[in-house]
């Protein structure tokens, strides 16, 4: 049998990079698997149902809420958007090391009902390259930066919370730092229980058959 994945929640401030630094581990290691989303939203052209998202009705989405199918969820522009447990413990059942990227209080749900989840929290290495990289995309317009930034501010108050605060700085370097906290994670005691348990017993069998 399969070690069980761990489930990993990635957060940082806008434009720290972390989507990009998602997609390299997705791209460069099998070992981990993007948590797919449920939304009430329309699929977009090209879209598939269990591929970008699950798409859901209102209804359907409601009653997911009712029998507490979500890890978590929240409401965003009309539509609803949720990570359904079911799909999430399958795949790291299989063991697949579960990426999940949203904001910091979506992170500090999933951590109080899943203690066990690894938090992750991107920065660039400071304020002054962050707010280069927001002006540098010339995507957003000088007041949608002023607020991202003032998230920015809110956003750093909590850092502590997280489990490791992953720097930013080289995109490759970092993502090999990211995927090697991963990995060293699955060396905790607490997630080798099934494995400790059997030297235990391995010894005792042992200890007993010397006597």
């Amino acid at each position: 049998m399969s070690e069980k994945g761990i489930l990993v929640v990635v957060s940082g401030f806008a434009g720290s990079g972390k989507g990009t630094l998602m997609k390299m581990l997705l791209n460069q290691y099998d070992s981990y698997a993007l948590s797919i989303s449920a939304t009430t939203r329309s699929p977009r052209p090209g879209e598939e149902d269990g591929r970008e998202y699950f798409f859901k009705t209102l209804e359907e989405f409601q009653e997911m809420i009712e029998q507490g199918e979500f890890i978590e969820y929240a409401q965003y522009v009309n539509h609803y958007y949720g990570t359904p447990k079911a799909y999430v413990k399958s795949q790291l059942e299989t063991g697949k090391d579960v990426i999940l990227e949203i904001e910091m209080q979506g992170a500090l749900q999933v951590k109080k009902q899943f203690p066990e989840t690894l938090l992750l929290f991107v920065t660039p290495p400071s304020a002054a390259i962050l707010y280069e990289r927001l002006t540098g995309r010339g995507t957003e317009d000088k007041e949608t930066i002023t607020l991202r930034m003032a998230r920015a501010i809110e956003e750093s108050k909590g850092i502590e919370q997280y489990d490791y605060l992953i720097v930013n700085d080289k995109l490759e370097e970092c993502a090999a730092q990211m995927h090697a906290v991963i990995q060293n994670e699955h060396a905790r005691t607490f997630r080798k229980k099934t494995l400790i348990n059997t030297i235990r017993e391995g010894l005792t069998d042992f200890s007993e058959g010397a006597e």
